[in-house]
């Protein structure tokens, strides 16, 4: 151990071990609320926040804030543990990786209880969310045994080109509160996979699932020091303290464009290598010739799936004239038919949104795209309730001078203009400065690719509302991103690559 290793680790054996629980008929959670680093949970006499239940605005547990030098202790212990797993067999990594899979399934219910009451979504909702976040975990322990490698001969005949990947190094990753398993497991997962350690900042908002994921990783073999878990409300000061510091060499950043582009600014001082998954205001485009069904049921997806509260939810319902009224009739009425209630009881089918300015945001939106033209369908306003509920509100012909037609509306409202034609279609999905996702519904192949060929959108979803897969490239263009989670594509986010050239001596 370097001294400061040790000298970070002595700033952290002073933790006590206090508990938090979250009790169901069946299910009981215990989590220690320190700072995870370096296997030691630190509480000491250090500042705390609270974390609520956005179903009943209580606070259901404390955690430790931790400050900008919390983080740097975490940094120099990651470092060298780091250096001692990128050293380690890519079999043993994948075996690690493995064991971690099985006890984040064999606990999936008590993990997706976690999430229900720090975030809100519907119980069956979160044990989804545990399934998609373990399958990170497992697929990442495969494409740790296939790295990607090269070897060809140089133009001049005499030199072998030989290509590797290493692992990039430490690594800082910024999650959101929105997915606070999977957005933490699709990049933990692929940073050890390629053998680098982590630093993890969870959001404010959701930071007790981010420490439960962490003990399971150590449970499963993941030595000491290589996921670290760092919570705090002083985000800037921290991710500000981390990036300047030259034994970090990537970040990873989910959240909103404005915070990526000042996270993009701080990492060029130290040239990081970057991944950032921005906002989004995806399209949802029905044709004429769709299978009304199935565009409902789609649209119902891309709009409800986490409450609405998602990058990739549906933003913008463009629906051509021909089936716009039976589109919005049947999509109206779905949408009025939806349970809305604490996401622990059973029939729900829409918890909480996340907090009072979510609420608000909604509030918002509506009442400006109402006092601006635009029918409500149904829904519309705030329910009265401990909690932050918002009813499943549908809007027709909102003009585009309408705050709505341009922001991430980030909650359970959808709003639905009508078009004419494929180009006008197009054009509209298009005028916008993200493009992260898009949806297309129609019957007719040929339409179907030409249209998305001509999206400035990361990724499409043909005739279905979810495009999350975690064997394929997530991420966006323009102001949506860079670089891609998920798929072989989410390795290399975290490998540099080495070239060596070879001088082969001609022979008769």
């Amino acid at each position: 151990m370097s001294a400061a290793e040790a000298r970070a680790r002595s700033a952290f054996r002073d933790a006590a071990d206090p508990v938090f629980l979250a009790a169901s008929d069946r299910v009981l959670v215990s989590v220690p609320p320190g700072l995870r680093v370096g296997g030691e949970l630190m509480v000491g006499q250090r500042a705390t926040f609270a974390v609520a239940d956005p179903a009943t605005g209580a606070t259901v547990a404390t955690v430790v804030d931790a400050t900008p030098q919390d983080a740097l202790d975490a940094v120099a212990i990651a470092y060298e543990s780091g250096r001692a797993w990128a050293a380690t067999s890519t079999r043993h990594r994948s075996d690690v990786l493995h064991r971690a899979y099985a006890i984040l399934m064999e606990r999936r219910d008590e993990i997706a209880l976690l999430i229900t009451r720090e975030m809100g979504k519907p119980l069956a909702e979160a044990r989804g969310e545990v399934t998609y976040a373990s399958d990170y975990v497992r697929w990442y322990a495969e494409e740790a045994l296939r790295p990607a490698g090269n070897v060809r001969p140089g133009p001049e005949g005499d030199v072998r080109l030989l290509t590797s990947r290493a692992p990039v190094g430490t690594c800082l990753l910024i999650t959101p509160w929105n997915f606070p398993m999977a957005m933490a497991t699709r990049k933990i997962a692929p940073a050890l996979a390629a053998g680098c350690s982590v630093i993890l900042k969870p959001a404010e908002l959701t930071p007790l699932t981010s420490l439960l994921v962490a003990d399971i990783f150590r449970e499963a073999g993941v030595p000491d020091g290589l996921v670290n878990v760092v919570t705090t409300t002083d985000a800037a000061g921290l991710s500000r303290a981390v990036m300047a510091d030259p034994r970090v060499r990537k970040v990873s950043f989910t959240g909103s464009t404005p915070v990526g582009r000042t996270l993009l600014a701080q990492a060029s001082e130290n040239l990081l290598k970057t991944s950032m998954e921005l906002g989004g205001n995806a399209p949802l485009i029905v044709f004429d010739d769709a299978d009304l069904e199935r565009a409902v049921e789609g649209a119902l997806t891309a709009k409800l799936r986490n409450g609405g509260q998602s990058c990739t939810a549906a933003n913008r319902y463009l629906v051509q004239e021909g089936i716009a009224d039976a589109f919005i009739e049947a999509f109206s009425e779905r949408m009025s038919q939806i349970v809305v209630g604490n996401g622990l009881a059973a029939g729900v089918g829409l918890g909480p949104v996340i907090d009072q300015r979510a609420l608000d945001k909604c509030t918002r939106l509506v009442d400006d795209a109402i006092a601006r033209g635009a029918t409500l369908a149904t829904g519309g306003k705030a329910i009265d309730s401990a909690g932050w509920f918002f009813e499943p509100t549908v809007l027709v012909d909102a003009s585009d001078d309408a705050e709505i037609a341009t922001t991430e509306i980030f909650g359970p409202v959808a709003s639905i203009t009508r078009f004419s034609t494929q180009q006008e279609a197009i054009d509209r999905a298009n005028d916008t400065p993200f493009g992260l996702s898009a949806y297309v519904f129609t019957q007719d192949l040929d339409r179907a690719f030409t249209v998305a060929d001509r999206l400035e959108t990361g990724m499409v979803g043909f005739n279905q509302g979810i495009v999350s897969n975690i064997s394929a490239p997530f991420g966006g263009t323009k102001h949506s991103g860079l670089g891609r989670e998920g798929g072989a594509e989410g390795l290399e986010e975290y490998q540099d690559i080495r070239y060596y050239a070879m001088n082969r001596r001609q022979t008769a």
